[in-house]
């Protein structure tokens, strides 16, 4: 059943936001020990690790964007964006499951390993997720709604996202073979990943009724008409800044809590509770983009997560209460970047659909993917070099000067490329006045879309 282009069921966005539980998942584990299993459970160094992950990231550059386009030009019986995630489920389970297991120490072939699998796992990944994050844009027009959508998918993806980062490590503790552990996590999560997806694709159809232009038969031309989006530009550049930020601070807080706080023990209770604030201050986030624009909101949440990982810097070297405190504070206001940045790239698109009439939903969203997985990637593979910089060693009291590596690029650096974006989020020019005026142009056109459609059926 077609939905109404302002409003949704509650079932497409429970159905759409199942679509989100596996990738939940499967990302908080990569983003917060993929590393941790290269370094200490397959006993790869962290710099080889670390530059075999940004090699396999070179293919994102063409991948995103070019999965996007393809999939703005696809018209199949299962829906253009549906039918990648139908197909795409079970390769991907694969991909993940091949992700955590290592054959080899040899260095060479480590090297390639990692390098292969991650290069086979960002591929199916970028064609599955790209089509579904797209679908953002095109399930409705409305300026809340969509911030709406957004919450109930990350209501539900945070929970998951909650699994990956705090039960992951206790399930690898299980096995008395770290290696054994973390293959069962690839076997047990590539699975769940697969199902849901397509669970989640036969739950909701696409919109049929918008009036879209024919796409171009150029991924180049494409890529560069979504660049002339003055407000797509700023937007993708203050994303990258505050994820590659956000990147260094999930990557390394595992680190952080074990060797500069010595609470290994308690890494799964202190990610457990951050993200349980998470998904308790969605709804809050939500009901205050109600009140306010999304920019101004966004930045207020990064604002207060950036103050917390601040103050963490400043922590001796020995366990704490007080980390229970900042990470509950890290928690609801990083919550903001589950929500914002996705509802906010719908938006641009919309203003390239009423000067253009095309519909470039995918492309925004693989340039989106693109930025979104290459400061990952940058963060990464920066963790590996400052961690081999500094002198680190897995598995052992570190020195005072690996600690300090720690320490910078966990709390002090994170917070203050935060707090540099913070004024160009409270300027950002799309704003719920601004998008009205956009959407009631958008109505306009696919009002007369459907008329000259039915006229064509009556004839």
């Amino acid at each position: 059943m077609a939905e109404n282009a302002n409003k949704l069921s509650k079932r497409t966005k429970i159905f759409y936001g199942i679509g989100d539980l596996g990738n939940a998942l499967v990302n908080s584990a990569v983003q917060f020990f993929l590393m941790k299993f290269y370094t200490d459970g397959a006993l790869i160094p962290p710099a080889l690790a670390g530059n075999a992950l940004l090699i396999g990231k070179i293919w994102d550059a063409i991948n995103d964007p070019l999965f996007g386009w393809f999939t703005d030009r696809t018209k199949n019986r299962f829906g253009k964006r549906r039918v990648f995630m139908l197909f795409g489920a079970i390769p991907l389970a694969i991909a993940i499951a091949l992700l955590w297991f290592v054959p080899t120490q040899n260095r060479v072939w480590a090297f390639f390993w990692i390098a292969a699998t991650f290069l086979l796992f960002d591929t199916i990944w970028t064609l599955t997720n790209v089509p579904y994050y797209a679908l953002t844009a095109e399930l409705t027009d409305d300026y809340d709604e969509r911030s709406s959508l957004t919450t109930y998918r990350m209501a539900m993806a945070v929970p998951a996202y909650l699994v990956g980062a705090a039960l992951t490590p206790a399930i690898v503790g299980m096995f008395a073979v770290q290696r054994t552990g973390w293959a069962f996590i690839g076997i047990a999560y590539g699975i769940f990943a697969g199902l849901v997806l397509i669970i989640s694709a036969l739950g909701f159809c696409e919109r049929k009724d918008l009036a879209v232009a024919e796409p171009e038969t150029s991924p180049l031309k494409s890529f560069g008409n979504a660049f002339k989006n003055k407000a797509f530009v700023q937007l993708c550049i203050i994303y990258f800044t505050l994820n590659i930020s956000f990147a260094f601070c999930k990557i390394l807080m595992a680190y952080y809590v074990e060797y500069q706080l010595l609470m290994k023990d308690q890494i799964s209770i202190a990610m457990g509770l951050m993200l349980i604030c998470v998904t308790l201050s969605l709804p809050f986030w939500q009901w205050l983009g109600k009140k306010m624009d999304k920019g101004p909101v966004y930045a207020i949440g990064m604002g207060i997560g950036a103050i917390a990982v601040l103050i963490t810097f400043f922590l001796p070297n020995k366990p704490t209460n007080l980390l229970y405190l900042l990470f509950v504070l890290v928690g609801f206001g990083f919550a903001v970047n589950w929500i914002y940045p996705w509802a906010m790239v719908a938006d641009v698109g919309d203003y390239d659909r009423a000067e253009t009439g095309q519909q470039r939903s995918g492309m925004y969203y693989g340039v989106w993917g693109l930025a979104t997985k290459l400061s990952e990637a940058l963060a990464l593979a920066g963790v590996g070099w400052i961690l081999s910089g500094f002198g680190y060693v897995p598995n052992v009291a570190q020195t005072p000067h690996a600690l300090l590596g720690i320490r910078l690029f966990f709390g002090l650096v994170p917070a203050i490329f935060i707090f540099i974006t913070l004024p160009f989020l409270f300027k950002y020019p799309i704003t719920r006045k601004t998008h009205a005026i956009v959407r009631a142009k958008l109505e306009a056109m696919d009002a007369a879309a459907r008329a000259e459609k039915e006229q064509d059926s009556k004839e």
